[in-house]
C-alpha cells in the first residue's frame, strides 16, 4: 500500500510523524507522504521541520517517506503561489483539498489547483467534466480516497476520470491509526467507486510513479 495523504499533530492528526510512520511500517506500508494542512501561514514551518528528517525516518522504518503538504482551504487567487511557495522549501509532494462535498470549499479550488500544478487534487466532489479533462491534459493526479465523507463522490471522480483518461491514486487521508487501510479494503473501495481490478493496479502504479518523481525533488 502506498498512501500521499497523510496528517500528523502538526495539523489536525493524532500523531507525531515518528509514530506515523512507524505505524504505516507495520501496517506494511511501501511508502508514505506526510501532507499535513498548510496555508500561506504556516507551509514554510511545516516544511522546515519535516523535510531535514524523512529519509531518516523512512530508512529506520523500511518504507519511503515524502515530505508534503496539503493546502487547505487556500483562495482559489493564492494557491499558485502557495504552491511555489511549497516547492521552494522543499516539498516532495503538494496537493490541495478539494472542493468535497462535506465542507464549504471556495468554489474554484479544484480549477485553480489544476492550473498552478499540484502533484494530486485531494477529495476534489463533485468535480466538473472540464476541470476533468485539465486535469488530464496537466499530469495532476485525481485522488479516490478511503475517508468516511469526501468518499461519497469516489464514484463521480472515478466515472469523469476514467472518462476522460485523468489519472487517478487512492489515498486514505489518515488523521488517526485506524484510517491506515489495507490494501485489501483500499482495493474494494475502488470496487466500489466503479473502478475495475486493472484500474486500481494502475491508481498503485500511477501513485509509484508521484513516489519516485518526489525522490528526485528538491
Amino acid at each position: 500500500m502506498i498512501d500521499l495523504h497523510s496528517h500528523t499533530f502538526f495539523s489536525d492528526g493524532e500523531l507525531g510523524p515518528a509514530e506515523l510512520v512507524r505505524r504505516a511500517a507495520v501496517a506494511g506500508y511501501r511508502a508514505l507522504a506526510i501532507t499535513d494542512h498548510a496555508d500561506q501561514s504556516n507551509i514554510c514551518s511545516l516544511l522546515t521541520r519535516l523535510r531535514p528528517v524523512v529519509d531518516e525516518l523512512g530508512a529506520a522504518n523500511g518504507l519511503i517517506l515524502l515530505a508534503g503538504a496539503e493546502l487547505t482551504h487556500v483562495p482559489p487567487k493564492m494557491i499558485a503561489d502557495v504552491v511555489k511557495m511549497g516547492r521552494d522549501h522543499g516539498a516532495q509532494i503538494i496537493s490541495v483539498h478539494g472542493e468535497t462535498i462535506v465542507e464549504p470549499v471556495i468554489e474554484g479550488t479544484n480549477r485553480a489547483a489544476i492550473e498552478a500544478g499540484v502533484d494530486i487534487l485531494a477529495h476534489p466532489g463533485l468535480i466538473t467534466a472540464e476541470d476533468v479533462q485539465l486535469a488530464a491534459d496537466r499530469g495532476v493526479f485525481l485522488e479516490i480516497t478511503t475517508r468516511k465523507g469526501h468518499s461519497l463522490t469516489n464514484g463521480h471522480v472515478a466515472k469523469l476520470a476514467l472518462q476522460y483518461g485523468a489519472r487517478l491514486v487512492i489515498n486514505n487521508d489518515a488523521h488517526a491509526p485506524g484510517d491506515l487501510v489495507s490494501l485489501e479494503l483500499a482495493r474494494k473501495i475502488a470496487l466500489g467507486a466503479g473502478m475495475t481490478v486493472a484500474q486500481f493496479e494502475q491508481a498503485q502504479i500511477n501513485s509509484l510513479e508521484l513516489v519516485k518523481r518526489g525522490q528526485h525533488a528538491a
